[in-house]
């Protein structure tokens, strides 16, 4: 313990950073400075994203209009598009990579690695991360894995086409199907490197938070952003590595003959000599990562949520110990829910309701977390700017999202709807809208912190209504198409007459998607606008109480012109009062982390 209380006193004399010009390329590339590694994970995040919905918007234009021809098909899609017709495989292709994509490149490294980046050493008070130079590996490292996705997309037999979840035996074969071959190989390339990418940024989270608090920041004071990355971080180092080992072994099965995912395998008439193996053991392993990553996702999300509803509801936030130990339980239970995805897999009925029972008990720190945030929301003096809204609308679609995760976390209800439409309406709501809110509303709030710029706040509210109105608009109706039995990744219903009547739906489904993919337009409009001619911002533009806002707007190494603020308590000190009824400090509705205890002040029990 002796080094974590003496780490304050260094960090403290050694303004480090000044010495040495920088210049273009150790500033801007490869630069060690962690706000600068936030930026270009939120850049890189942003431009997957851009991809990844295009991506869906294809695949969405050819669920809509299965007979129709579209010339952009061919122009984007080479041969796989020729005369404007979407080829079967290439459907399946597009499934995938928006599936890999949007969960890994852009919700998983996009938000974290933005914020965790960011907020982090500004919240906890330390001039940087633990390791600049680990933390600068991490970021190339996921950069790479995300060219090497990209280029993936242009592999002469297709991109890798096994769904997001690569299910062997699909992927383990590269004669099964064309995008099993060289797409394939380049897809678990680019996720070894990807995994890599995200340990050593876990790990370094961790160590930094543990190690490198400012004097009087102990882990009750420290804002619930920092919480969730935190332990986030915790689930990404215990859960990453059985996804690369789960690659590994098919890295294996495919290139080195061995036999751990097939078993009696016949392609075309031909018997191959694979014996013993099992694809539900892939199943275990993936699902092993693939249920904490849905929280890898969340988490950070939620963190900025609770942190930027308290500071715009100019209220405490309701519940601080309740909310860590929910962010704690949901850690917890996360790891041991996975089979809940293999209901079908032929799984024994008693070990189904053992995964039904741990499912449903994660329902409750979720509830406490959506209650939490409802009752700090009552009767706070709202200020409704992008970042609440978005917020606000967070706790709408993870109340809604999660509500059909009890009718599919229960074995005997999952079997009607498993692998229908009612799946995808449900994840999307719960992880993947969910998570682009929080990393929408971090955007908005702590642009000024990232650029010293504001962002323009009415295209903010465009953006937030249509997003909102549209996103409801496409997963919404999934729910009744999934319950009526329409299965999902086929990329056409059309040989089906008893799917017949859902075919409108699927128009407006897909005419909702193109509305709020259009509405990303203008965030990125505001976004990139606002860096070059945005209005220059204030130190503390939302007069919040968390030490990032009490370093200067003008960014430097070390954050911190000389020594760092000690903190003296917990961040949540808005509108509150002393005993004659007037504010801590009067005419200030918030009291910031580093402002010393008043004569006759009570610290918050919280």
């Amino acid at each position: 313990m002796s080094a974590i209380a003496h780490v304050d006193d260094h960090t403290e004399d050694h303004d480090h950073g000044h010495h040495h010009k920088e210049t273009f390329i150790t500033k801007y590339i490869f630069s060690q400075d962690h706000k600068m590694i936030s930026k270009q994970y939120l850049i890189t995040g942003l431009i997957m994203g851009i991809i990844g919905i295009a991506m869906s918007l294809l695949f969405r234009m050819q669920l809509a209009w299965p007979d129709h021809k579209f010339t952009i098909f061919e122009v984007l899609l080479g041969k796989f598009g020729e005369d404007g017709v979407m080829d079967p495989s290439m459907y399946l292709a597009l499934v995938t990579i928006h599936g890999t994509i949007m969960v890994f490149f852009v919700l998983t490294a996009g938000l974290s690695g933005t914020f965790s980046n960011l907020l982090i050493p500004l919240q906890i008070g330390a001039r940087d991360m633990a390791s600049g130079f680990l933390n600068m590996v991490s970021y190339w490292l996921f950069f790479l894995s995300s060219v090497i996705m990209v280029l993936s997309l242009f592999a002469e037999a297709g991109p890798a086409s096994a769904g997001w979840t690569i299910y062997p035996p699909l992927s383990a074969l590269p004669q099964a199907i064309g995008g099993s071959g060289t797409g394939m190989t380049l897809w678990l390339a680019s996720m070894a490197i990807f995994i890599a990418s995200s340990l050593l940024g876990s790990l370094n989270y961790v160590v930094t938070v543990i190690n490198l608090r400012t004097k009087g920041m102990s882990m009750t004071r420290m804002p619930l952003t920092i919480w969730a990355f935190f332990v986030t971080a915790i689930i990404g180092v215990v859960s990453f590595p059985v996804l690369l080992s789960a690659a590994l072994l098919l890295i294996m099965d495919r290139g080195f003959g061995t036999s751990f995912y097939l078993s009696d395998i016949y392609i075309a008439g031909e018997v191959l000599h694979n014996q013993g193996g099992s694809p539900v053991l892939f199943e275990h392993l993936f699902w092993f990562l693939g249920h904490p990553e849905v929280y890898i996702v969340l988490l950070p999300a939620l963190g900025i949520t609770s942190e930027i509803i308290a500071t715009n509801a100019r209220k405490p936030i309701f519940g601080y110990r309740a909310m860590v130990a929910s962010i704690l339980a949901i850690a917890f239970l996360s790891t041991i829910v996975w089979g809940h995805h293999m209901f079908i897999s032929g799984m024994n009925p008693f070990l189904g309701s053992v995964f039904t029972f741990t499912t449903l008990l994660i329902a409750i720190p979720s509830a406490v977390k959506a209650f939490n945030y409802i009752t700090t929301l009552w009767k706070g003096n709202l200020q409704l700017n992008p970042a609440m809204l978005f917020s606000i609308g967070l706790v709408s679609t993870f109340i809604t999202g999660g509500l059909t995760g009890i009718i599919l976390g229960d074995s005997t209800l999952d079997i009607n709807v498993h692998d229908t439409y009612f799946v995808v309406a449900h994840f999307h709501l719960v992880m993947g809208i969910s998570a682009l809110y929080g990393l929408f509303a971090g955007v908005y709030h702590w642009f000024p912190k990232m650029y010293g710029k504001m962002m323009n706040k009415n295209l903010g509210y465009v953006h937030f209504w249509v997003t909102a109105i549209g996103a409801y608009g496409v997963f919404f109706p999934m729910h009744f198409i999934g319950m009526a039995g329409l299965p999902r990744r086929y990329y056409t219903n059309s040989n089906f007459p008893y799917f017949d009547d859902l075919a409108d739906t699927n128009i407006l489904i897909t005419v909702f998607a193109l509305i709020t993919a259009a509405a990303q337009l203008v965030f990125l409009y505001n976004f990139i606008h606002s860096i070059f001619y945005g209005k220059k911002a204030v130190q503390n533009p939302w007069k919040s109480n968390t030490m990032e806002w009490t370093t200067p707007v003008e960014h430097m190494h070390g954050n911190w012109p000389g020594a760092i603020p000690h903190v003296y308590r917990w961040p949540y000190d808005y509108s509150k009062t002393r005993e004659d009824g007037e504010y801590v400090i009067p005419g200030q509705d918030y009291v910031s982390q580093i402002t010393p205890m008043q004569d006759g002040e009570e610290e918050m029990h919280h």
